[in-house]
């Protein structure tokens, strides 16, 4: 168990294995269990991340949260850890996350995995913004409001995307499938996977089935980097 203070706000994060870097961001109400099934496989040949959000698992609780906040506090995580060219791979609002720290900077990641990210609200099902609002109104929980009110990230900020990026969904995802195509398409070079029969966290949260699809990307990568091995 680890953590790390940056800017007043204390983030927990575990590490396990040994490689090249690989960090994992969750999503909305999670933490980072979520992830452990693929974590500990590929710990065989990386160093895995895996932190919790502000106001989320073990990191503090603070009295505003937003995802660029997030972002920001990630990004001074893998500073602070002098991480050097890690993966990143985000899970839902962590795919937010992950695509806000790929933007702002453009240079750190060395490849990009996003897993049911939307670039704006409006690329929630309609159904399921009416739920949330719903459940927001009730609550008041500002990680509702957050999903409710953001991303607001443009296609412009995409195409500063320089990473090798994999975009992810389920085809019975909570984000509108053209949705996330647009996204892809806005990413330069980025590779679409609809994933058939999948729902937004089926394919990611304690399954092994994310591991088959993230090592099949990075192997690819590898190979582009050293075609003669």
């Amino acid at each position: 168990m680890e953590f790390i203070t940056k800017a007043k706000v204390r983030i927990h994060y575990e590490v396990l294995g040994q490689g090249r870097p690989l960090v994992f961001f969750h999503g909305n109400g999670e933490d980072h269990h979520i992830f452990e099934e693929t974590a500990r496989l590929l710990a065989e040949e990386y160093t895995v991340y895996l932190p919790d959000s502000r106001c989320h698992g073990e990191s503090e609780r603070t009295e505003t949260v937003g995802y660029r906040e997030i972002a920001a506090d990630f990004l001074s995580l893998i500073q602070g850890l002098h991480l050097e060219k890690p993966v990143l791979c985000g899970f839902s609002d962590g795919g937010i996350v992950a695509l806000l720290i790929a933007i702002a900077k453009p240079a750190l990641p060395s490849a990009l995995i996003v897993c049911g990210a939307n670039s704006t609200p409006g690329g929630l099902k309609r159904r399921f913004r009416a739920f949330f609002r719903l459940q927001w109104k009730l609550t008041k929980n500002p990680l509702l409001g957050m999903m409710l009110k953001e991303p607001r990230i443009s296609p412009a900020a995409l195409a500063k995307i320089q990473a090798p990026t994999l975009v992810l969904a389920g085809s019975r995802d909570i984000i509108r499938q053209s949705h996330t195509e647009k996204l892809a398409a806005a990413i330069p070079g980025s590779r679409l996977g609809i994933l058939f029969g999948e729902t937004h966290a089926s394919y990611v949260v304690h399954t092994e089935k994310l591991y088959g699809l993230l090592k099949n990307f990075l192997d690819e990568l590898s190979a582009l980097d050293n075609p003669e091995a």
